[in-house]
């Protein structure tokens, strides 16, 4: 099986990278290597083309059988403060991606979004047919992604696969996320800042579990699906540094809450697990013991 990886320098792209070298695939990474990318994460060797997904063209794709698409802007503070790059990288880059699918006969494009496409779960939760209401410019750009991958196939026929996932940890994360940035805070001393008022509920996932799931997905006879990938462990923003500090000393600043910032994610996976099994085999509280 031919892969191409799109954005496998990236936090959770180089786990599926590293997945898909142990299963034995021919694997072809493409990264426009950004500040978020890191080489050093891939655990084998193996070199990669260092290109824009604005800019792929489909001779660097002919010949494979799988797109799966990590390469996107995500930090969603960043698309507030400039929302720029956001709609070049995850609107114009998957965009250019489809195009380049369909013209080489892609037997399956695998787009990686977001729970945020749901915007606020205030109560219960969000199935593969709810509703997308983003309410940032990153959420937006997803849903955007997700709506063009749709499109390509009612117009083009092209086979794929979305995936909409929760907060994603594990190890070698870029330290602008919220966990590593909480872990440094507590080991120097710092005050952690903490968004007014941190009752904000994230569901979290392990990366690999995350990345396991993908897989099964690419591998199998499904197409034209969407599929929720989520732990069910839901935890505030303050629960999360008690669990992280694990009865270690901790200060927090509180700060103003960002702009648009969503309450609430709660992701319904019975679809995947009805046809797939269990997701989750990493639990939250005990990997961070």
């Amino acid at each position: 099986m031919k892969i191409i990886i799109t954005g496998g320098l990236g936090f959770i792209g180089s786990r599926f990278v590293n997945l898909c070298h142990k299963k034995g695939h021919n694997i072809k990474i493409i990264d426009k290597h950004t500040y978020a990318a890191n080489l050093e994460r891939i655990n084998f060797h193996i070199g990669y083309f260092r290109k824009d997904i604005c800019d792929i063209t489909e001779d660097d794709v002919k010949g494979y059988d799988y797109i799966v698409n990590f390469a996107a802007e995500t930090h969603v503070d960043n698309s507030i403060s400039d929302g720029k790059p956001f709609i070049r990288s995850n609107v114009e880059g998957v965009f250019n991606l489809l195009e380049v699918a369909r013209k080489t006969n892609i037997k399956k494009f695998i787009q990686i979004s977001t729970d945020e496409v749901y915007g606020d779960i205030l109560e219960g939760e969000s199935d593969e047919n709810h509703p997308i209401n983003p309410s940032s410019y990153y959420s937006a750009t997803k849903a955007s992604a997700d709506m063009l991958v749709k499109s390509a196939y009612r117009t083009y026929n092209l086979p794929y696969i979305i995936t909409r996932t929760c907060n994603n940890y594990g190890p070698n994360q870029h330290e602008e996320k919220y966990i590593p940035k909480l872990i440094k805070c507590i080991k120097e001393g710092k005050e952690i800042p903490v968004y007014t008022p941190g009752t904000q509920v994230r569901e979290w996932i392990h990366v690999d579990d995350n990345c396991k799931a993908i897989y099964n997905l690419m591998i199998s006879d499904k197409v034209n699906e969407i599929y929720n990938i989520g732990s069910g462990e839901r935890y505030t923003n303050l629960e999360i540094i008690d669990k992280i500090a694990n009865k270690k000393k901790y200060k927090i600043k509180m700060v103003k809450d960002r702009l648009g910032h969503d309450t609430r994610y709660a992701l319904n996976c019975n679809k995947y697990k009805k046809e797939f099994g269990k997701i989750i085999t990493q639990n939250f509280k005990k990997y961070y013991e």
